[in-house]
């Protein structure tokens, strides 16, 4: 299943960092990016998430929050946060319930050898639950940026 623009966000309730749960439905109201990522502490993934850090203040101040989602533990998810400095929260879909969902649980080919894994994808979400952008295939470079925008748009 592939989401677009204008689809209702499936809801979810995932295990986070630092012990905690968070619900997409208890969110609404304000607008969130729900940015899935293949795996913490990997060069991509760092380097995405460090650039969700720096912009973390822009995102609130245009009413958004911001929920990184990976198939790791949520222990990995702590150690990542810490190593990182990261100020938004970390969601773990081990069981991939999440990924299939949104999905982004692809088939991927690396120099011939095909596996499934995580499609780089950022999802914004309104506050009545809504896709209002799709980004798939994600580029990390310059990325966190045209979200922020979206974002901005959206207030």
């Amino acid at each position: 299943m592939s989401l677009s623009q204008g689809d209702a966000a499936p809801d979810f309730t995932l295990p986070t960092d630092g012990g905690e749960t968070v619900t997409l439905f208890d969110l609404k109201g304000g607008a969130v990016i729900v940015y899935f990522y293949p795996k913490d502490n990997t060069p991509g993934c760092t380097t995405e998430a460090r650039a969700f850090r720096d912009l973390k203040p822009e995102f609130t101040r245009a009413g958004t929050r911001v929920i990184g989602i990976s198939k790791d533990s949520v222990k990995k998810h702590d150690n990542f946060k810490a190593k990182h400095d990261l100020n938004f929260t970390l969601a773990s879909d081990v069981s991939g319930e999440v990924c299939e969902a949104f999905g982004i649980w692809v088939e991927k080919n690396l120099y011939g050898r095909k596996y499934m894994g995580i499609e780089r994808s950022t999802f914004l979400i309104d506050g009545a639950g809504v896709i209002q952008e799709v980004w798939r295939k994600v580029r990390v470079k310059g990325h966190v940026e045209k979200v922020l925008d979206a974002a901005k748009a959206l207030r």
